[in-house]
C-alpha cells in the first residue's frame, strides 16, 4: 500500500513537472545588462516627399490647420508618439536641397524642380519652420546636409544659421529673419545614401570619406559641440557589397563622426507571413556586423575623451506596396497603408533596437505622415495606423537599462526570401515564436512579447532570477482580429488596448498567456 502511495505521488509530481515543461519561458535577471537605452531610439523623419510636409504636417488650406498652416489634428496625434529626435528634410531630397532657398519672407521664396521624387518644390516650409514644429511637438531636430549637389562650405553655413549666436553674416541673417537666438542643433547627417547609384551626387566610398570628412571639419569649426552621423551602407542589392562601404567609411571617419547611419525597409510582396515577421532578426545580423567593425576601428581612433561611435538605424520601415514606378513620384507618393503584421515587423524592429541598446542609440522611423507613415492624412481628418501603437508603446515604456533575456520556446525555420524589393534574400532557422526585450528602470521593469504564431496561443512563465515580482502587472496588447487587418478614417481594428493586470505578491515567477499575432506589454515591479 505505500509503495502505491508512492508510486502516485511520484506519478503526480511527474505530471506537473511536465506540464510545467510544456510552457514557454521567459527568465529576466536584472544583473544581466546590455545596455542604457537611448531615448533617440524612437526618432521620426520628416522629408520633402508626396505628402508628408505639404498636405500632412503643413497644410493652410485645410480647415483643421491653425494660422500657420499647421495641421493641428496630425499635431495632436504626432504628439502622442513622444518623439525625442526628428530627421529633417531627407532623404533622398536632401541630396540636392539648398537650404537657403527655405529661409526669409516666404513671397521671395523660389520653386524648384523637385528631382528625387519628381515634384514641385515651393519652399514655402524650410528650416525656420521646422524648428518651429519641432518645438511645439516637443522633438530635437536632427538635420541632413546637402553632401550630394552641395558644397562643404554650404553645409558649414547652414550650421552657422543655425547655432550661432551673433556676429557673422548667416547668424545675423538668422536675426535678420526674426529668430533671435540660436538653435543650437545638435544632431547633423553627413549626407544620406551616398553609396546608393540612385542618389544625387552618388560617390564611391573614398570619395565620399573626403568630402564628409572635410564638412565635417568645417562645421565643427563653426560648432564644436555637434554631433555628426556618417552615411553607412542603404545599398544591400544582391549584387553589392555593403559591408565594404561600411568598412572604408568607419576606417576614415573613425576619428570624425560619432555615429554611421544604417537603412533597411522590407516587405512582404511574396505574402508569407512567418517569413515576413522574421525580418526584424535581419536588421540584428546587420548590426552586429557593424558592431564588429566599429570595435575594430575604435582600438585604432584618436577621439579624445568622446564616445564611440554607435550606430544610428536612422531610416527603417515596412515599404512595398507603393513601390511601383507610378507610386513613388509625385505629390502622391509612397502612401502605404498597413496592417497587423506590419504592426508585428515594427515592434519586431524595436525589441531588435532593445537587445542592442550598447551600439545602437539612435533611430528614425521613416517617416511621419502619409509617407509610408504611422499617421494618415487628407483634408477632412486623419486616422492612426496600425504601426502607430507598438511605436507609440515603446516611446512611452521602454528607458532604463536593456536586459539580456533568456527565452525558451518552440521555433520555426523560414523559407528563404527577399526581405523587400531591391534587397538580398535570407533564410531564417530556428526563430523563436516569441520574440522578447525587456527594459528595467528603478525597480521597474518593462517586458515586451511578440507572439509570432499566426494560431496559437503560447502560455508563457516569466521568472525573476533576482529579486520577486511584486504588486500588479499593467499588460498592454496591440492585436486584432487577423493578420491582415488595416485601420481606416472610420475605423480602428488595431490599437493598443489596456488588459486586466496581473496580480502578484513577491513571487519569482508567474504565468502569462499570449495571444497568437499579438504583440504584448507587461509592466511592473521587481523588489529585492
Amino acid at each position: 500500500m505505500q509503495r502505491f502511495i508512492l508510486l502516485v505521488m511520484l506519478s503526480g509530481i511527474f505530471s506537473a513537472l511536465t506540464t510545467t515543461a510544456q510552457n514557454a519561458r521567459i527568465k529576466i535577471d536584472v544583473d544581466r545588462k546590455i545596455g542604457e537605452i537611448n531615448k533617440n531610439l524612437y526618432g521620426n523623419f520628416v522629408e520633402h516627399l508626396g505628402r508628408c510636409v505639404y498636405g500632412g504636417i503643413y497644410d493652410p488650406d485645410s480647415p483643421l490647420s491653425d494660422d500657420k498652416g499647421i495641421r493641428l489634428d496630425v499635431l495632436d496625434a504626432v504628439k502622442g508618439l513622444n518623439i525625442p529626435l526628428t530627421r529633417y528634410p531627407g532623404g533622398n531630397f536632401v541630396s540636392n536641397y539648398h537650404w537657403k532657398d527655405g529661409i526669409g519672407p516666404k513671397d521671395q521664396r523660389p520653386t524648384r524642380m523637385e528631382l528625387a521624387w519628381a515634384r514641385l518644390e515651393t519652399n514655402q516650409f524650410g528650416t525656420d519652420e521646422f524648428i518651429e514644429y519641432a518645438r511645439r511637438i516637443g522633438t530635437d531636430p536632427y538635420f541632413a546636409v546637402n553632401l550630394g549637389t552641395g558644397t562643404i562650405e554650404e553645409a558649414q553655413q547652414w550650421v552657422e544659421y543655425c547655432n550661432v549666436k551673433e556676429g557673422p553674416y548667416y547668424a545675423e541673417l538668422r536675426k535678420k529673419y526674426g529668430h533671435p537666438a540660436p538653435y543650437n542643433i545638435k544632431y547633423w547627417s553627413l549626407g544620406n545614401e551616398m553609396d546608393g547609384f540612385w542618389q544625387m551626387g552618388h560617390l564611391n566610398a573614398e570619395d565620399y570619406s573626403k568630402k564628409a570628412h572635410e564638412a565635417a571639419k568645417l562645421m565643427r569649426l563653426t560648432d564644436p559641440s555637434i554631433k555628426l552621423v556618417a552615411a553607412g551602407a542603404s545599398n544591400f542589392r544582391p549584387d553589392n557589397d555593403p559591408h565594404e562601404w561600411n568598412a572604408t567609411v568607419l576606417s576614415e571617419l573613425k576619428d570624425v563622426v560619432d555615429y554611421i547611419a544604417l537603412h533597411m525597409y522590407v516587405g512582404n510582396h511574396q505574402d508569407n507571413y512567418y517569413n515576413f515577421v522574421s525580418s526584424p532578426l535581419v536588421l540584428e545580423e546587420r548590426t552586429k556586423v557593424v558592431k564588429g567593425m566599429i570595435l575594430r576601428e575604435m582600438e585604432k581612433a584618436d577621439r579624445g575623451d568622446r564616445d564611440p561611435i554607435y550606430i544610428a538605424w536612422d531610416e527603417y520601415n515596412i515599404w512595398y506596396r507603393w513601390r511601383a514606378e507610378e507610386t513613388m513620384t509625385g505629390d502622391r507618393a509612397l502612401e502605404e497603408r498597413y496592417n497587423l503584421e506590419d504592426a508585428l515587423v515594427i515592434a519586431g524592429f524595436l525589441n531588435a533596437f532593445i537587445r542592442n541598446a550598447d551600439i545602437v542609440k539612435m533611430a528614425n522611423m521613416a517617416q511621419l505622415v502619409n509617407v509610408i507613415a504611422p499617421i494618415f492624412a487628407e483634408k477632412d481628418g486623419m486616422f492612426k495606423q496600425t504601426i502607430y501603437y507598438p511605436l507609440q508603446l515603446f516611446a512611452n515604456n521602454m528607458f532604463g537599462t536593456s536586459l539580456d533575456v533568456f527565452v525558451d520556446c518552440e521555433t520555426y525555420d523560414t523559407d528563404e526570401f527577399y526581405l523587400g524589393l531591391a534587397e538580398q534574400a535570407t533564410q531564417q532557422n530556428n526563430v523563436p515564436y516569441l520574440d522578447v526585450s525587456a527594459a528595467y528602470n528603478g525597480g521597474e521593469v518593462v517586458v515586451c512579447v511578440i507572439n509570432r504564431h499566426k494560431d496559437n496561443t503560447i502560455e508563457t512563465d516569466i521568472i525573476s532570477q533576482e529579486g520577486l515580482f511584486d504588486g500588479e502587472f499593467e499588460v498592454y496588447e496591440i492585436n486584432g482580429p487577423d493578420i491582415k487587418a488595416e485601420n481606416d478614417f472610420d475605423k480602428t481594428n488595431v490599437q493598443t488596448v489596456q488588459k486586466e493586470s496581473v496580480k502578484v505578491k513577491k513571487t519569482g515567477n508567474f504565468s502569462y498567456t499570449f495571444p497568437p499575432h499579438s504583440f504584448t506589454m507587461l509592466k511592473g515591479k521587481i523588489v529585492k
